[in-house]
């Protein structure tokens, strides 16, 4: 069998060339391939094993102080969302007391507002009351009045004759003569 050298460059070209012959012994080839790649890995992917290597370590490191940024960052917002929630609570407790306060001042204004609708109610019946019994007196009056004029009408027309009648006329005629003499 004729080597790789030999079918690429016959021998007579290479005079001074060591003659290769390709080894057949599968362990063998597999070790040496396996020393080869990893010597080559070595040699080649050293540097770029440790440029990714390094550039992980920046990914890495950057990752943790964006991260230790954001917990800054997180803690000081907590900080003042905190105060802020006290604040709230503080102004959500005034609200309350002047709530209580305003409820408490609007129920005293209603109380004082009822009792003095209560007192108006109270004068207007009085007054109903004086001013119905005032005309339930002034009712009384009229009554009586024209029941005492009736029997004094009555009175006056059973002891009054035609002769007392007539004396009665001629008296009020010489008033009113009496009155013209003296106007005149």
């Amino acid at each position: 069998m004729r080597s790789i050298s030999e079918i690429v460059a016959p021998s007579n070209f290479w005079p001074s060339a060591v003659n290769i012959g390709l080894n057949t012994n599968i362990f063998e080839i597999n070790l040496i391939n396996l020393i080869l790649v990893l010597g080559i890995l070595f040699y080649y992917g050293k540097g770029v094993l440790i440029n990714f290597l390094e550039s992980r370590e920046r990914a890495i490191s950057n990752t943790i102080r964006d991260a230790e940024e954001r917990n800054a960052e997180a803690t000081e917002k907590l900080q003042r969302a905190r105060i802020r929630l006290q604040q709230a609570e503080i102004k959500a407790d005034e609200i309350r007391i002047s709530g209580l306060m305003q409820m408490d001042k609007e129920r005293r204004d209603l109380v004082d507002a009822a009792d003095k609708d209560l007192n108006g109610l109270e004068d207007s019946k009085n007054y109903s009351i004086r001013f119905e019994k005032q005309r339930a007196i002034d009712q009384v009056r009229q009554q009586v009045s024209r029941l005492a004029s009736e029997r004094a009408l009555e009175n006056l027309n059973n002891r009054l004759t035609n002769e007392l009648h007539l004396r009665l006329i001629d008296y009020h005629i010489g008033l009113l003569r009496a009155m013209a003499k003296k106007s005149t």
